[in-house]
């Protein structure tokens, strides 16, 4: 695809909305925790839901809750009664898979004309058991009798359908919407739809069995008699388009859709290498881990591609889903090749201001909904990001080193050469030798790192700088790319080419070491600025130069210690900025706070110097910080208070969960500890002075691929050393351990 092809010939933006978009920079508003509602999320393909624990969806200013169908909202509303009160909630509970949401309710007390209790509660059991499936969610409802007498109970269904763009929902006003079509109503389902401005139909379909008594445009009524002991059931499927009417019972589609996603979650699991240990909570945030990278991954023609996060990022993200195949590599190689595939066919071609798009740049952002259709959001297509096209070269070597498919890097090496000769061509917009970002139009993003608030880059005395900026964990991944490029090189046979990037890289490692490390900060500078004035802020950017191998090998026992500082390191992990910084605020988003992911990658950067065993005291913290976690699963990102005793971490209002590369960071990390690597050719698994967080006394690795081999390898921990042991294998390939 072109960039030329990104943005067609639309109705432009109002111009008010347009300043409304450039001063908001598309920030998600905190007029309510997500934290609070602590909400029920599934997702398959390109639909996702919200639901809290009774299993509702409620209407609301700042409410999240819904359907949602490629960046539009096709249920807004969703509200179960019983006797028309809200029932009990027992519990709620989605499978350790995240195929099931699972809610146990219970009736409260049921009054008489007179006022008197004529049905206590904790009699009549509801349970409502609801998965998501190929754009449609389906419900199961049955309502069961522990009464000694039979009762009759009426069960209402409040809906709506708000069709509302997920900018919208994000804080965003729109000027002019489009119009809402009459609803139909049928005697066992409802259509609702909405014409866009961008000419696009969308629409949602419920469908009831058995027939509801009563069925309105925003609501189904059941009234029902339940013997003694005896259940009833209904079934409902909500669908993000018109389904056809067969006449067969809702139990039958059911019962197909549900075998047939729990059949594509097994070939899904089978992929991925197992991680157990001796500790069972870890082994609940390795399952939930495993578990949501494989929700959050849609399939797409070039394989699994992970979604960055539920419920503002559903979507393609070209940074956040390199980062996660980048941690997840070691585990399942298959996402690696998905993402690679996807990001290299939609690589930007030409020119295009109002994507920040240019030839060989890769996607940051792709959306689907109408403001994105009618470019109010520049984000149908959007290439605002300076760090994906590095990285894209760098997950690309780091395939091929993971798998040896030369086959597949054949059919990449032309995105390859593309994404290196945008960062000779674009990369380095002024000329100094280190790649700087821009944007093109006062439209997209200011900030084009992974710290890309509006005040994520700044000097110690907290003023804002001023582009062209230079980010060193930017630089640190055009080095990686330059290493990759050796390697990919080397393994086609062109070595005049792998020398040449070879000499770059080293050239670039004594360029960045004069201008970017800062021995009175005891780290690397967060950036340079347009001027080319260290902004001089101890920042976790610097362990992503120990991630890639860009810093000096005699600068590295400094870094680490600066980032193990208790300015840095809050005991859960390391802030973003050290406490130390003139805008340190923990509870901001970038600027104190604590993100998962990277940690993770901070950590990876510590082993790949030896210090395994800081990377094991991140490892720790967040651990720890996920057993405070509801469903032990680590969010996007939470805030950066110390760690206190007995106390768990503080959470960000606004953090996705479950958001991929935070899903991914605890296997990262186990790789980190383990000092773990892979020689393919030499059919060889490394295990490299490999330790083990206080919390892992016994640590298994089920499934390990090595070429065409599998190996398992058990790890147990004798103090402060480690001792490997091979299991089973099948194939050949041995393991060696470096001590």
């Amino acid at each position: 695809m072109t960039a030329s092809q990104v943005q067609p010939d639309l109705p432009a933006p109002e111009p008010a909305q347009i300043l409304s978009q450039a001063q908001m920079q598309f920030f998600i508003p905190a007029t309510a925790s997500l934290h609070e509602r602590r909400p029920r999320t599934m997702k398959h393909g390109d639909s996702f839901a919200v639901f809290d624990h009774s299993g509702d969806a409620i209407a609301g200013p700042g409410s999240p809750e819904g359907l949602y169908h490629r960046d539009t909202r096709h249920l807004s509303h969703l509200y179960l009664t019983i006797n028309g009160l809200r029932p009990i909630l027992l519990s709620s509970a989605l499978r350790d898979d995240n195929a099931i949401l699972t809610c146990d309710l219970t009736n409260p007390d049921f009054a008489g004309g007179d006022g008197r209790v004529e049905v206590e509660h904790d009699l009549i059991h509801l349970r409502r058991t609801r998965f998501l499936w190929e754009g449609a969610v389906q419900e199961r409802i049955t309502i069961r009798n522990f009464d000694a007498e039979p009762r009759t109970v009426t069960v209402d269904i409040a809906f709506a359908a708000d069709f509302a763009d997920l900018f919208e929902i994000r804080g965003m006003t729109r000027l002019r919407k489009g119009v809402m079509n009459e609803p139909e109503v049928g005697e066992a389902d409802v259509l609702l739809s909405y014409e866009g401005r961008d000419a696009r139909t969308r629409e949602t379909h419920l469908c009831f069995d058995p027939p509801p008594q009563e069925l309105t445009h925003s609501h189904a009524r059941f009234t029902l008699t339940v013997p003694p002991g005896e259940r009833a059931t209904l079934y409902m499927r909500i669908s993000c388009e018109r389904m056809p009417l067969t006449g067969e019972p809702l139990l039958r589609p059911f019962l197909k859709s549900l075998r047939d996603s729990m059949q594509a979650l097994k070939a899904s699991r089978a992929r991925s290498a197992t991680v157990r240990s001796s500790n069972q909570l870890f082994n609940e945030v390795a399952r939930r881990s495993v578990a949501d990278i494989t929700m959050l991954s849609t399939d797409t023609e070039y394989g699994p591609y992970p979604y960055a996060g539920i419920p503002w990022f559903s979507t393609v993200f070209g940074r956040d889903a390199i980062i996660t195949a980048l941690e997840m590599l070691w585990l399942d190689p298959s996402i690696s090749r998905g993402v690679l595939g996807y990001l290299a066919a939609h690589q930007a071609h030409e020119f295009d201001a109002a994507a920040d798009a240019e030839p060989g740049k890769i996607l940051h952002e792709v959306r689907h909904g109408e403001m994105a259709e009618l470019g109010e959001v520049p984000f149908r297509h959007y290439y605002g990001s300076i760090d994906s096209t590095p990285l894209f070269v760098m997950l690309a070597g780091a395939y091929l080193e993971r798998t040896g498919d030369i086959a597949c890097l054949t059919s990449l090496l032309p995105n390859i050469e593309a994404a290196l000769q945008w960062i000779d061509d674009h990369g380095d917009r002024d000329g100094d030798g280190f790649v700087e970002y821009g944007r093109l139009t006062d439209q997209g993003l200011i900030n084009q790192g992974w710290k890309d608030s509006h005040d994520s880059v700044f000097h110690a005395d907290g003023s804002i700088a001023r582009g062209p900026i230079a980010l060193a964990e930017v630089q640190a991944y055009i080095y990686g790319a330059w290493t990759a490029a050796e390697a990919i090189y080397a393994a086609f046979g062109n070595q005049e080419r792998a020398i040449q990037y070879r000499a770059r890289a080293q050239d670039l490692r004594t360029r960045f070491d004069a201008a970017f490390f800062d021995g009175q900060l005891g780290t690397y500078v967060l950036a340079l600025d347009g001027e080319k004035r260290p902004c001089r802020v101890r920042s976790s950017n610097a362990g992503h130069v120990l991630f890639t191998g860009l810093a000096l090998e005699e600068r590295a026992a400094q870094v680490v210690g600066t980032l193990m500082a208790p300015s840095s390191f809050s005991g859960w992990g390391v802030r973003t900025i050290a406490s130390t910084e003139a805008r340190y605020n923990p509870m901001s988003y970038h600027n104190g706070s604590i993100w998962p992911h990277d940690n993770a990658l901070i950590a990876a950067g510590f082993s790949r110097y030896g210090y395994r065993a800081q990377a094991a005291r991140i490892f720790e913290g967040l651990f720890a910080a996920a057993t405070y976690v509801d469903m032990m699963r680590l969010p996007e990102l939470f805030c950066g208070f110390p760690r206190r005793r007995a106390q768990g971490p503080t959470f960000y209002p606004v953090a996705c969960s479950p958001q991929a590369w935070s899903a991914a960071a605890p296997l990262s990390l186990v790789q980190s500890c383990l000092g773990l690597g892979f020689n393919v050719a030499g059919a060889e698994i490394t295990l490299n002075e490999p330790a083990l967080p206080r919390f892992l006394d016994e640590l298994q690795l089920y499934g390990l691929v090595v070429g065409e081999a599998q190996v398992d390898i058990a790890f147990d921990r004798m103090g402060d050393k480690v001792v490997v042991k091979p299991m089973d294998r099948v194939g050949r390939a041995r393991v060696v351990t470096v001590t």
